[in-house]
Protein backbone atom coordinates (compact mmCIF):
# COMPACT_ATOMS: atom_id res chain seq x y z
CA UNK A 1 0.00 0.00 0.00
CA UNK A 2 1.14 3.51 -0.83
CA UNK A 3 1.61 6.28 1.74
CA UNK A 4 0.05 8.69 -0.73
CA UNK A 5 -3.10 10.42 0.52
CA UNK A 6 -6.26 11.04 -1.47
CA UNK A 7 -8.89 13.65 -0.69
CA UNK A 8 -12.39 13.54 -2.19
CA UNK A 9 -14.54 16.67 -2.30
CA UNK A 10 -18.26 16.94 -2.89
CA UNK A 11 -19.24 19.98 -4.96
CA UNK A 12 -22.53 21.59 -3.94
CA UNK A 13 -22.42 22.83 -0.37
CA UNK A 14 -18.80 21.71 -0.03
CA UNK A 15 -16.46 23.13 -2.67
CA UNK A 16 -19.24 25.56 -3.59
CA UNK A 17 -21.18 27.64 -1.08
CA UNK A 18 -24.94 28.20 -1.11
CA UNK A 19 -24.51 30.80 -3.86
CA UNK A 20 -22.63 28.23 -5.99
CA UNK A 21 -19.40 30.18 -5.59
CA UNK A 22 -16.07 28.59 -4.73
CA UNK A 23 -14.22 30.41 -1.95
CA UNK A 24 -10.69 31.36 -2.99
CA UNK A 25 -9.34 29.53 0.06
CA UNK A 26 -10.92 26.30 -1.20
CA UNK A 27 -9.35 26.66 -4.63
CA UNK A 28 -5.93 27.43 -3.17
CA UNK A 29 -6.25 24.51 -0.75
CA UNK A 30 -6.80 22.06 -3.60
CA UNK A 31 -3.66 23.21 -5.39
CA UNK A 32 -1.71 23.17 -2.12
CA UNK A 33 -2.68 19.53 -1.58
CA UNK A 34 -1.53 18.64 -5.08
CA UNK A 35 1.74 20.52 -4.58
CA UNK A 36 2.34 18.28 -1.57
CA UNK A 37 1.94 15.22 -3.79
CA UNK A 38 -1.54 14.16 -2.70
CA UNK A 39 -4.28 12.93 -5.02
CA UNK A 40 -7.37 15.17 -5.20
CA UNK A 41 -10.67 13.95 -6.63
CA UNK A 42 -14.32 14.96 -6.79
CA UNK A 43 -17.25 12.88 -5.52
CA UNK A 44 -20.57 14.35 -6.60
CA UNK A 45 -24.13 13.60 -7.55
CA UNK A 46 -23.68 15.75 -10.64
CA UNK A 47 -23.24 14.41 -14.14
CA UNK A 48 -19.76 14.86 -15.67
CA UNK A 49 -20.98 17.57 -18.06
CA UNK A 50 -22.33 19.54 -15.09
CA UNK A 51 -18.95 20.20 -13.49
CA UNK A 52 -16.51 20.29 -16.40
CA UNK A 53 -15.73 23.92 -15.58
CA UNK A 54 -14.87 23.03 -11.98
CA UNK A 55 -12.58 20.19 -13.07
CA UNK A 56 -10.79 22.56 -15.41
CA UNK A 57 -10.55 25.29 -12.78
CA UNK A 58 -9.02 22.90 -10.24
CA UNK A 59 -7.12 20.77 -12.78
CA UNK A 60 -8.74 17.58 -11.50
CA UNK A 61 -9.13 14.55 -13.78
CA UNK A 62 -10.33 11.91 -11.28
CA UNK A 63 -13.93 11.88 -10.12
CA UNK A 64 -16.91 9.92 -8.89
CA UNK A 65 -20.06 11.26 -10.55
CA UNK A 66 -23.76 10.37 -10.50
CA UNK A 67 -23.37 9.44 -6.81
CA UNK A 68 -20.96 6.64 -7.70
CA UNK A 69 -22.33 5.34 -10.99
CA UNK A 70 -19.68 6.77 -13.35
CA UNK A 71 -16.08 6.75 -12.14
CA UNK A 72 -13.09 8.30 -13.88
CA UNK A 73 -9.47 7.93 -12.79
CA UNK A 74 -6.93 10.27 -14.35
CA UNK A 75 -9.13 10.84 -17.36
CA UNK A 76 -10.05 7.19 -17.94
CA UNK A 77 -13.48 5.66 -17.23
CA UNK A 78 -12.86 2.79 -14.80
CA UNK A 79 -16.36 1.85 -13.60
CA UNK A 80 -19.99 2.36 -14.65
CA UNK A 81 -23.27 1.27 -13.09
CA UNK A 82 -26.29 2.23 -15.21
CA UNK A 83 -29.93 2.07 -14.18
CA UNK A 84 -31.89 -1.08 -14.98
CA UNK A 85 -33.60 -0.36 -18.31
CA UNK A 86 -36.76 -2.40 -17.71
CA UNK A 87 -37.33 -0.81 -14.31
CA UNK A 88 -36.68 2.64 -15.77
CA UNK A 89 -39.29 2.02 -18.47
CA UNK A 90 -41.78 0.93 -15.82
CA UNK A 91 -41.08 3.99 -13.66
CA UNK A 92 -41.45 6.23 -16.70
CA UNK A 93 -44.86 4.75 -17.47
CA UNK A 94 -46.04 5.07 -13.88
CA UNK A 95 -44.69 8.60 -13.39
CA UNK A 96 -46.49 9.80 -16.51
CA UNK A 97 -49.82 8.67 -15.07
CA UNK A 98 -49.13 11.04 -12.14
CA UNK A 99 -47.77 13.80 -14.40
CA UNK A 100 -44.38 13.52 -12.69
CA UNK A 101 -41.62 14.50 -15.10
CA UNK A 102 -38.35 12.61 -15.40
CA UNK A 103 -34.93 13.84 -16.51
CA UNK A 104 -32.72 11.12 -17.97
CA UNK A 105 -28.98 11.62 -17.58
CA UNK A 106 -26.08 9.88 -19.25
CA UNK A 107 -22.46 11.02 -19.16
CA UNK A 108 -23.00 13.40 -22.08
CA UNK A 109 -26.39 15.08 -21.68
CA UNK A 110 -29.75 15.28 -19.92
CA UNK A 111 -33.22 15.16 -21.45
CA UNK A 112 -36.68 15.53 -19.92
CA UNK A 113 -39.66 13.41 -20.93
CA UNK A 114 -42.11 16.32 -20.49
CA UNK A 115 -41.36 19.58 -22.34
CA UNK A 116 -40.99 22.86 -20.44
CA UNK A 117 -41.88 21.31 -17.09
CA UNK A 118 -41.88 23.98 -14.38
CA UNK A 119 -40.45 21.74 -11.65
CA UNK A 120 -37.63 20.54 -13.90
CA UNK A 121 -36.62 24.08 -14.75
CA UNK A 122 -36.96 25.29 -11.15
CA UNK A 123 -34.85 22.52 -9.63
CA UNK A 124 -32.08 22.52 -12.25
CA UNK A 125 -31.81 26.31 -12.04
CA UNK A 126 -30.79 26.01 -8.38
CA UNK A 127 -27.54 24.35 -9.49
CA UNK A 128 -26.61 27.58 -11.30
CA UNK A 129 -24.73 25.51 -13.85
CA UNK A 130 -24.50 26.59 -17.47
CA UNK A 131 -26.73 23.80 -18.72
CA UNK A 132 -30.16 23.44 -20.23
CA UNK A 133 -32.50 20.47 -20.18
CA UNK A 134 -33.62 19.37 -23.63
CA UNK A 135 -36.72 17.36 -24.48
CA UNK A 136 -36.55 13.76 -25.63
CA UNK A 137 -39.07 11.35 -24.07
CA UNK A 138 -37.20 8.37 -25.54
CA UNK A 139 -33.70 9.43 -24.49
CA UNK A 140 -33.43 6.54 -22.02
CA UNK A 141 -34.02 3.91 -24.68
CA UNK A 142 -30.98 2.18 -26.16
CA UNK A 143 -28.38 3.95 -24.03
CA UNK A 144 -26.94 3.71 -20.52
CA UNK A 145 -28.65 6.10 -18.09
CA UNK A 146 -26.75 6.53 -14.85
CA UNK A 147 -29.14 8.76 -12.95
CA UNK A 148 -32.66 10.06 -13.37
CA UNK A 149 -34.31 13.02 -11.72
CA UNK A 150 -37.88 12.35 -10.64
CA UNK A 151 -40.06 15.38 -10.02
CA UNK A 152 -42.15 14.60 -6.96
CA UNK A 153 -42.58 15.84 -3.41
CA UNK A 154 -41.16 14.18 -0.32
CA UNK A 155 -44.69 12.99 0.48
CA UNK A 156 -45.01 11.30 -2.93
CA UNK A 157 -41.56 9.73 -2.86
CA UNK A 158 -42.35 6.65 -0.67
CA UNK A 159 -44.84 5.48 -3.29
CA UNK A 160 -42.02 5.08 -5.82
CA UNK A 161 -39.63 3.63 -3.25
CA UNK A 162 -42.12 0.86 -2.46
CA UNK A 163 -42.59 -0.09 -6.12
CA UNK A 164 -39.06 0.19 -7.54
CA UNK A 165 -36.66 -1.86 -5.43
CA UNK A 166 -34.02 -1.73 -8.18
CA UNK A 167 -33.51 1.95 -7.40
CA UNK A 168 -32.44 4.15 -4.51
CA UNK A 169 -34.02 7.56 -4.13
CA UNK A 170 -31.97 10.43 -2.71
CA UNK A 171 -33.65 13.80 -2.32
CA UNK A 172 -31.65 16.85 -3.30
CA UNK A 173 -34.41 19.44 -3.86
CA UNK A 174 -37.97 19.95 -2.52
CA UNK A 175 -39.30 19.13 -5.99
CA UNK A 176 -36.75 16.57 -7.19
CA UNK A 177 -35.16 13.31 -6.14
CA UNK A 178 -32.11 11.54 -7.60
CA UNK A 179 -32.86 8.02 -8.80
CA UNK A 180 -29.77 5.78 -8.82
CA UNK A 181 -29.18 2.01 -8.92
CA UNK A 182 -29.95 0.27 -5.64
CA UNK A 183 -26.97 0.23 -3.29
CA UNK A 184 -24.92 2.37 -5.65
CA UNK A 185 -23.16 5.13 -3.72
CA UNK A 186 -20.26 7.55 -3.67
CA UNK A 187 -18.55 5.15 -1.25
CA UNK A 188 -18.57 2.35 -3.83
CA UNK A 189 -17.36 4.69 -6.54
CA UNK A 190 -14.54 5.88 -4.31
CA UNK A 191 -13.41 2.29 -3.73
CA UNK A 192 -13.03 1.88 -7.50
CA UNK A 193 -10.41 4.63 -7.38
CA UNK A 194 -8.66 3.89 -4.10
CA UNK A 195 -8.27 0.18 -4.89
CA UNK A 196 -6.64 0.95 -8.23
CA UNK A 197 -4.26 3.45 -6.63
CA UNK A 198 -3.50 1.17 -3.69
CA UNK A 199 -4.20 3.87 -1.12
CA UNK A 200 -4.63 2.61 2.44
CA UNK A 201 -7.84 3.34 4.34
CA UNK A 202 -6.09 5.62 6.82
CA UNK A 203 -4.86 7.79 3.94
CA UNK A 204 -8.34 8.41 2.51
CA UNK A 205 -10.22 11.65 3.22
CA UNK A 206 -13.63 12.95 2.16
CA UNK A 207 -15.58 16.19 2.58
CA UNK A 208 -19.35 16.39 2.10
CA UNK A 209 -22.56 17.98 3.33
CA UNK A 210 -25.67 16.24 1.97
CA UNK A 211 -27.80 13.13 2.26
CA UNK A 212 -26.00 11.63 -0.72
CA UNK A 213 -22.73 11.97 1.21
CA UNK A 214 -23.77 9.90 4.24
CA UNK A 215 -22.44 6.56 2.98
CA UNK A 216 -19.20 8.20 1.86
CA UNK A 217 -18.75 9.97 5.19
CA UNK A 218 -19.51 6.73 7.04
CA UNK A 219 -17.14 4.59 4.98
CA UNK A 220 -14.13 6.87 4.60
CA UNK A 221 -11.59 6.71 7.42
CA UNK A 222 -11.07 10.49 7.65
CA UNK A 223 -14.43 12.07 6.83
CA UNK A 224 -15.44 15.69 7.30
CA UNK A 225 -18.91 17.22 7.20
CA UNK A 226 -19.31 20.89 6.34
CA UNK A 227 -20.75 23.21 8.97
CA UNK A 228 -23.64 23.91 6.60
CA UNK A 229 -24.25 20.18 6.15
CA UNK A 230 -27.42 18.29 7.04
CA UNK A 231 -27.69 16.60 10.42
CA UNK A 232 -27.32 13.14 8.87
CA UNK A 233 -24.02 14.10 7.23
CA UNK A 234 -22.69 15.57 10.46
CA UNK A 235 -23.65 12.46 12.38
CA UNK A 236 -21.91 10.21 9.82
CA UNK A 237 -18.65 12.17 9.64
CA UNK A 238 -15.68 11.78 11.97
CA UNK A 239 -15.31 15.57 12.13
CA UNK A 240 -17.34 18.72 11.40
CA UNK A 241 -15.64 21.77 9.94
CA UNK A 242 -16.87 25.31 9.37
CA UNK A 243 -19.36 26.29 6.68
CA UNK A 244 -18.33 26.33 3.02
CA UNK A 245 -18.62 30.13 2.97
CA UNK A 246 -16.53 30.39 6.15
CA UNK A 247 -13.41 28.77 4.61
CA UNK A 248 -14.59 25.36 5.84
CA UNK A 249 -12.45 23.42 3.36
CA UNK A 250 -9.20 25.09 4.44
CA UNK A 251 -10.12 24.91 8.13
CA UNK A 252 -10.93 21.21 7.89
CA UNK A 253 -7.72 20.40 6.06
CA UNK A 254 -5.73 22.29 8.69
CA UNK A 255 -7.51 20.42 11.49
CA UNK A 256 -6.66 17.15 9.77
CA UNK A 257 -3.01 18.20 9.57
CA UNK A 258 -2.96 18.01 5.77
CA UNK A 259 -2.29 21.74 5.41
CA UNK A 260 -0.64 24.17 7.79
Amino acid sequence: MSDKKIIFFDIDGTLLDDDKKMPLTAEKAVFALKDLGHEVAIATGRAPFMFKDIREQLEIDSYVSFNGQYVVLRGEVVATNPLNREALQAMTDLALTHNHALVYMDHMDMKANIPNDELVERSVQTLKAKISVGYDPLYFQGRDIYQTLLMCTAEEEPFYEAVFKAFDFVRWHPSSVDVVPHSGSKAKGIREITSRLGIADQNQYAFGDGLNDVEMLTAIHNSVAMGNGCDEAKAAAKMVTKRADEDGILYGLQKLGLLS
